[in-house]
């Protein structure tokens, strides 16, 4: 289930609480991200590759780039059982932002942004079918929790594709993690 929550940024407060697509859009469109909704039906194997993932989703591919003029195109996808799961987990815990915009189209599974902005956390679960775009310099933070399982197109404007810039700040350590909130949501 896509939903967004929002909290204080200091995680004492859950202000509000949306799960209707149309209304997250609305919601995110607010602090300039771009959310959308666009079919991820394509059969996949458990263990696709990039290249069969992008072959099974060359029309959004192409359609993204030539909207965006992007450099690169990569696929990130992430099983429980990849050994590396537990240490990129922790990479992309710490918050952190980037000089380019992070686009991301979900086609297996989900994974849940937290963009910290202003004096608020938008804690947005993306699932497959969804697109999110994260604009440049937005402190934020992807939670894939302990048993990953996803796979989604990331899109760069930069050739080098993705570099987080690190803030240092623990604020992810005061927020229910992906297991706490999809099983709240799901509950």
């Amino acid at each position: 289930m896509t939903a967004l929550t929002i909290y204080s940024d200091d995680a004492s407060q859950r202000l509000e609480q949306l799960t209707d697509p149309a209304a997250i859009a609305a919601r995110l469109a607010d602090i300039g991200v771009q959310f959308e909704q666009w079919q991820a039906n394509q059969p996949l194997a458990d263990d696709a590759d990039q290249a069969a993932v992008l072959a099974a989703y060359q029309a959004e591919v192409d359609r993204l780039n030539a909207q965006y003029g992007f450099q690169s195109v990569d696929v990130v996808s992430l099983r429980p059982d990849n050994p590396k799961a537990p240490e990129l987990r922790q990479l992309f815990l710490a918050e952190h932002t980037h000089a380019d915009f992070e686009v991301r189209f979900f086609v297996d599974g989900d994974g849940l942004f937290y963009l910290h902005v202003d004096d608020k956390v938008y804690a947005t679960l993306c699932e497959a079918g969804d697109l999110i775009s994260v604009p440049a310099d937005i402190t934020h933070w992807f939670d894939m929790g302990t048993k990953p399982s996803f796979k989604a197109i990331r899109f760069f404007t930069t050739p080098e594709g993705w570099k987080g810039d690190f803030t240092g700040s623990d604020i992810a350590t005061k927020f229910p993690d992906y297991d706490s909130l999809t099983a709240e949501l799901r509950g």
